[in-house]
Formats: C-alpha cells, sequence, structure tokens
C-alpha cells in the first residue's frame, strides 16, 4: 500500500492512493463478495459514524477518523496506553446519545499500582478550528481492581443496553484464573455501570458481597459482547486449549471458569466439563479444536437476510470469520469461512454490509467490506 501524508493546521492526515482499496473480488466457496478498503497498523476495533464514517482504534495507541470510502483519515487522538502483550486500545462505541453529545466511549490498558488493568473511557469528537476533528474532553469513567502483573486477558469490550441507560462492560481474568471466582474483584466478569462509569443501580450480587458492579462472573478472556434485537445479551470468550464460548449472559449467574470448561489447561491437565446440576451456566455454543474469538456482532441488516439475527465472530488463530445461529435464547454453530487471517473485528456497516479488520500482528491489519455476490 502507497500512503502520501498531508501537514494541515496542526492535523496529520493520510490519504490511501488508489491502489489501496481493490475493486471487489468474489471469494470462492463464500458467499460473498470481498473488497479491501484500507489497511492499519494492529487495528482492534471499529464503529461507524451516522455519516457512514469510521473510528477505527490501533493497538499502540492511535484512533483515526476515516473516510467512508477507507481512503483518507486523520488521527483525532493519540493515547497513552500499555500496549505490551495483549495490551493497547480497544473497544471503541458511539455514546448511544451520539447524535446530540458527540461522546464515544473506549478502552485501553495501562500500567500503575499493581500492575496493570484495562480502563473504560471517554470523550467528546469536536471540530478542532482547522477543519478537521479531534477527540478532547477524554476521561477515565472506571479501572478494573486490582491491576495485576501481566499483558493478557484484560478484555475491554463495550455494549450499551437497549434502552441506553446503562453499559456493559468486560473484564477480563487476566490469565490468573481464581479472580474469576472471587467476588471482590472486578476480573473475570461482565459488569454493568451507569454511563458514567459507576455501578448500575439494582446489580443482582451485591447482597452476597460482590463488588458492586459485577453482572455475571467466572469469565475467561470475554472479547466479544453484543445485544440482539430481543434485548438477550450475547458474550463470547476464549477458552484455554479448547473451549471456546458464546454465552447468553444473565445476570448473576456463575460461568464457572476456571472451575468447570470444556476445554484443557495448557499444561495438559484436565478441567471439569460443563455438565447439568454443576451450579455453572452452561455455554450456548463451544468449540474444539478452538477459533480463538475476536469481536462479536449480531446481524440485523438486509443485504443478507438469510443471516438476520445471527451473530458472526472474527477467528483469531482461526484466520476464519464464523457464524452462529441465534434463536431466541439458543443458539447452534452455522457457517466458518477460512479468511486467511486473523479477525479481529467485526462490524455491520450502514448498507448492511459485514466489515471485518484483520488483526495486523501475525497477519495484515486489512479492513475488508464484505457485499452480496
Amino acid at each position: 500500500m502507497i500512503r502520501k501524508t498531508l501537514f494541515a493546521t496542526g492535523l496529520l492526515t493520510t490519504t490511501l492512493l488508489a491502489s489501496t482499496a481493490c475493486s471487489a473480488q468474489p471469494a470462492p466457496g463464500k458467499p460473498f463478495k470481498e473488497t479491501m478498503v484500507s489497511d492499519f497498523d494492529s487495528p482492534w476495533a471499529m464503529t461507524f459514524l451516522p455519516d457512514k464514517r469510521m473510528l477505527v482504534t490501533e493497538k499502540k495507541g492511535q484512533m483515526l477518523l476515516v473516510s467512508a470510502d477507507g481512503k483518507s483519515r486523520q488521527t483525532v487522538a493519540t493515547l497513552t496506553v500499555d500496549s505490551a502483550g495483549q495490551g493497547g486500545l480497544m473497544d471503541v462505541v458511539l455514546a448511544p446519545d451520539f447524535a446530540t453529545s458527540q461522546r464515544v466511549y473506549f478502552s485501553y490498558s495501562t500500567a500503575g499500582e499493581g500492575g496493570k488493568g484495562v480502563v473504560l473511557a471517554r470523550g467528546r469528537l469536536r471540530p478542532d478550528g482547522g477543519g478537521g476533528t479531534r477527540l478532547g474532553e477524554i476521561e477515565a469513567l472506571f479501572s478494573a481492581r486490582p491491576f495485576v502483573e501481566g499483558n493478557g486477558h484484560y478484555s475491554g469490550r463495550i455494549a450499551f443496553s437497549p434502552d441506553g441507560q446503562y453499559l456493559f462492560f468486560t473484564n477480563g481474568e487476566r490469565q490468573k484464573f481464581t479472580p474469576a471466582q472471587d467476588p471482590k474483584m472486578t476480573l473475570g466478569k461482565v459488569l454493568r455501570l451507569t454511563l458514567d462509569g459507576k455501578p448500575a443501580p439494582g446489580n443482582p450480587l451485591v447482597a452476597k458481597g460482590f463488588a458492586p458492579e459485577v453482572w455475571s462472573y467466572g469469565h475467561r478472556n470475554l472479547l466479544g459482547l453484543a445485544f440482539d434485537k430481543q434485548g438477550n445479551l450475547w458474550e463470547q470468550e476464549m477458552g484455554p486449549k479448547g473451549g471456546d464460548e458464546v454465552n447468553l449472559i444473565k445476570p448473576g449467574l456463575n460461568y464457572g471458569w476456571p472451575n468447570a470448561s470444556n476445554g484443557s489447561n495448557y499444561d495438559g491437565s484436565d478441567i471439569p466439563d460443563h455438565k447439568p446440576g454443576d451450579g455453572y451456566e452452561a455455554p450456548k455454543v463451544f468449540w474444539n479444536p478452538v477459533i480463538s474469538p475476536g469481536g462479536l456482532m449480531i446481524y440485523s441488516g438486509s443485504m443478507f437476510p438469510q443471516w438476520k439475527g445471527d451473530a458472526f465472530i472474527g477467528g483469531l488463530s482461526s484466520k476464519s470469520l464464523v457464524r452462529v445461529d441465534l434463536n431466541g435464547t439458543n443458539a447452534a454453530k452455522g457457517d466458518q469461512w477460512d479468511m486467511g487471517a486473523r479477525i479481529r473485528e467485526v462490524e455491520q456497516g450502514p448498507d448492511g454490509a459485514i466489515w471485518v479488520l484483520e488483526d495486523g500482528g501475525d497477519s495484515q491489519g486489512r479492513l475488508i467490506k464484505l457485499t452480496a455476490k
């Protein structure tokens, strides 16, 4: 890819020359065409603005505003993050009232007292006075507790409740196992917060002595979180050696990690499988061997009507795009398409196309648009 860089009024803008965007190419054996739209440096997440432009986060701390055609971009914020290992600038989601507030919520990993942890933050997308846009009024709202040593399993996914009143935020167990069952820690949990990052009123486990933010617990590395049209909250997480999961998240339930899993420890030692009556909520779908699930999207568009209501997951080590059939509160495996690269993020575009971001680690960091054949 060739980039042309322009400097204007202090704003760095990168224009991608025509060689970047390719015409749509038929994907052999796949029910969609693939168009390479842009390329990034280890991207992590993306979201669409109402005007069809995109915000894209890059692992090292850059948040980019990208034109709808992918040909130009500007850096709207450079965040100080700890990008070692699985850390970096992570999720980005528009506030429910973005049209009036211009607020953007995002997550990142940072170092602090006791080690490292994931942070939930927000800012406002504003004109910069020089013809560009910047993310200002940045404030940290919530930090995982406690910070611990290590560079893995931050999680950091964000989803807003359908009524726009609450924010759900995932905290991974940081490869420490037991925090997922510790009621005082937020690690290994799905959290429900107010839009200001405070514990949401009425959370289900406060009376049992849990941290007031906790909605569900017993999770490992939660890298996808999304509501369906019926208001069900779906989550996917990486298992250990086997046992990647899709879960239907319900308030107050224990999802088992590290006491139950359909995978095994990396040293080969056994973990009891999920089974009826064990006190743990079993996954709706699990994979052996793993797919290494990245982003999660629930499709609601019209371009692929046969998939409306289904979940789409990016596969990292499996280098795939995975479809899961959702039917009410049930789920079943659907398709798994070989994408030839680690897929970190899946999003639905304004026209119903499916957009995927490659991981940019062991593969390129391309943004690819999938459209109907």
